[in-house]
Formats: structure tokens, C-alpha cells, sequence
């Protein structure tokens, strides 16, 4: 028996019975005896036969997957390229393995910044204690010392973190396409000093005690009756939620709890403690930025708090596909003005290579990009 299929009677079930609550006596027993049917449904047993533990290797090869010399991901033993769909009908089940592979795909990119383009990693906070949660970057040996010029890399948000643009891209297409690492290597290759940000590591995840888990379901500051009502609406749609989770998610996952970083809770926070403790500190006479997506936002938002150090020291900033809203963000006049005269936005379009594209917003030009690394 499928999980489509036991999808589809459920909530044919659940349909029916709704239609005849809204009905007289006659039906409201039909509603009884379809409540009564459903009772008897051992949706456990069922599922154990449709939805495979949740359980997955922590390795490449655990997966049977592998980087050929092109940087493309194949099978190991079709070299075929990567399926989502490994399970029909188990679209969860898919996705989570889907994310497993990524995680793992994440600690390759991680040595490859360390193996092929020699960057160092650094530990945040700076003064981080040994039980404190910490992120993390990555710089070339110079990056602090290098006179010269500095370019530093920060990725959009979601799921990718140092060393890659997109998690998609790298694992449907190739290393190339998805990863920061053609951009390092070039930089290195031209002198460059290299700092690349993980705007997106803000935070560690441990399983909630029991008592953690109990807090926060009894914590409330609401007068008695009123919480008594909210509690009564809040059960009968946790029974209802419960009983569609109950086949559509048979395994229930662990509770967490998230431990915030200190100084880094958030790209924008990330940027701006990488900026001032180190970025703003290196001896580079130029300091160029590379930033994508939410990447954009956050170097603005950099901008908004830092405006006289990053006028003093960026020289240049490559936005790509960048999210940034001036009005938004509360940019002043000179902030816009500034970004006008040293930034570009590179932009998703179906025009040439660096055509003009309009912009609503009066900060920075938009330009045409079919695949271009920008000129640093």
C-alpha cells in the first residue's frame, strides 16, 4: 500500500466527516461511525512500510557519490549524476536525504578552502571560551598583511555557508558553478588577499531537556481564562495536527533548541564583527567586496553602521543578484550616493553581458549577467 494512497483515503476521510459536521442528527452519527473507523486504522504499522528510518551515511562515499576531475557529482557505480527522487512517493524522506548530502557536501567545500586554495580557518568570537557556541572563516595567510588589496567574499542565505554561492549548483551541476572557488583562485593568482565570511553559521542546535520542553509549553504571562481558552483551542488543533503528522511525519524528530552566537547571530551582525575585527584592520590600501544575494544586504547594512571606515577603505563592491532595499534598510544620502559611484549589481536577465538594467531604486547601476565573474 503506497503513502499517496493512504494519503488520499485519510483525507478523504477527513473531508467527508467535515461536510457532515456541518449537517443534522442522521449525519452526525455517520460522522461518529467514520471517527470510529478511523480509530481502528493502526496508521503506525502502515507507515513502517512506506517511510525508511531517517537515517543516513555521513560520508561521500556512505552515499556512494563522489566528485569526477570535471567537479561534477556522480554515482560511484552508474556515474550518474545526482537523484532526488531516490524513493517515489517519499518526498520527505527525499529531501532529508536530500539535506544529509548537503551537510556533507558542506565539510568537502570546508577542506578544499583549507587543501587547494591554502586558506587558513578562524575561529569567532576571537576571545570565543572553550564551551561557548562558535562560527568560523576562512583567509588566505596574507590577508591581514598583504599592502596591496584585499577581496573579501560573502555568500547569500538559506543553507550554503563559507565557500559557496549555491548548494543546488553544486550538486546538479559542478563545484565550478556553485563554489567560491574559482574566485579565490583567481584572486590568489593576482595578488590578492582573500577573507571569506559565513554569514549563515549564526547558531548551534542541541536537543531540548525535558524541562526545557516543558517551560516553553507552560510559559505565558496571559490571565488564567483567557490562557485556559487559548490552551482548549491549542489542543484541539495540536489532535488534529498530530493525527495528519501521525502519517505524514511517522518518525517525530527531536526537539532543539537554538544557541546563538555571540556577535554573529545574523548575517548582518557576522559582517560587520568580521569587519571590525578584522577587515578593518588588515594593511590593505584596497579593499574590494564580492557579495551575493542576501550577501548585498548585508554589506549595506555594513555600510549604514561603518560608513566612514568602508568609504575609506573599500575601493569596490560586485553585488550579484543582490537583495539590498535602500529605502528599507533607512540608507542616508550619502550612503546612496557612495554606492552609486562603487558598486554594480550584477542582475539575472536575458540581456547581453553587462547591458544596463533598469532600476526603482537610486543606489547602485544594474547591470546584464549570463554567468560572469566580475572583474575585481
Amino acid at each position: 500500500m503506497s503513502f499517496s494512497f493512504i494519503t488520499s483515503i485519510l483525507f478523504t476521510i477527513w473531508i467527508k466527516m467535515a461536510q457532515l459536521q456541518q449537517g443534522g442528527p442522521d449525519e452526525k452519527e455517520k460522522t461518529t461511525a467514520l471517527k470510529d473507523l478511523l480509530s481502528r486504522i493502526d496508521l503506525d504499522e502502515l507507515m513502517k512500510k512506506d517511510e525508511p528510518p531517517l537515517e543516513f551515511p555521513d560520508t561521500l562515499e556512505g552515499f556512494e557519490y563522489a566528485f569526477n576531475e570535471k567537479g561534477q557529482l556522480r554515482h560511484t557505480k552508474t556515474g550518474e549524476p545526482f537523484v532526488f527522487n531516490y524513493r517515489e512517493d517519499l518526498h520527505r524522506w527525499n529531501q532529508k536525504r536530500y539535506e544529509a548530502l548537503g551537510e556533507i557536501i558542506t565539510k568537502y567545500i570546508y577542506g578544499l578552502l583549507e587543501k587547494e586554495c591554502h586558506l587558513k580557518k578562524v575561529t569567532l568570537p576571537i576571545d570565543a571560551s572553550e564551551s561557548e557556541p562558535k562560527s568560523f572563516i576562512f583567509m588566505s595567510e596574507d590577508a591581514m598583511m598583504n599592502p596591496d588589496k584585499l577581496i573579501v567574499l560573502i555568500h547569500g542565505s538559506g543553507v550554503v555557508r563559507a565557500g559557496q554561492w549555491a548548494r543546488r549548483l553544486i550538486i546538479n551541476e559542478d563545484l565550478d558553478s556553485g563554489t567560491q572557488i574559482p574566485y579565490i583562485k583567481r584572486a590568489i593568482e593576482e595578488g590578492y588577499g582573500v577573507i571569506v565570511l559565513n554569514p549563515n553559521e549564526n547558531y548551534i542546535e542541541v536537543e531540548k531537556t525535558k524541562a526545557q520542553v516543558q517551560q516553553s509549553s507552560d510559559s505565558s504571562d496571559e490571565p488564567a481564562e483567557k490562557r485556559e481558552r487559548k490552551d482548549k483551542i491549542q489542543k484541539e488543533t495540536k489532535k488534529r495536527r498530530d493525527f495528519y503528522e501521525k502519517y505524514r511525519n511517522p518518525q517525530k524528530e527531536k526537539e532543539t533548541v537554538q544557541l546563538y552566537i555571540r556577535d554573529n547571530g545574523s548575517p548582518e551582525e557576522h559582517a560587520v564583527y568580521v569587519w571590525d575585527h578584522f577587515i578593518a584592520q588588515s594593511a590593505a590600501e584596497n579593499i574590494f567586496f564580492v557579495a551575493h544575494s542576501y550577501g548585498g544586504l548585508a554589506f549595506v547594512e555594513l555600510m549604514i553602521q561603518r560608513e566612514a571606515e568602508v568609504k575609506n577603505k573599500v575601493t569596490a563592491v560586485a553585488l550579484t543578484d543582490s537583495v539590498h532595499n535602500v529605502w528599507h534598510q533607512e540608507a542616508g544620502k550619502t550612503v546612496r550616493e557612495w554606492m552609486r559611484e562603487n558598486c554594480c549589481n550584477w542582475v539575472s536577465s536575458s540581456e547581453p553581458l553587462d547591458t544596463s538594467v533598469e532600476s526603482m531604486l537610486p543606489d547602485c547601476p544594474r547591470v546584464s549577467a549570463v554567468g560572469y565573474l566580475p572583474s575585481f
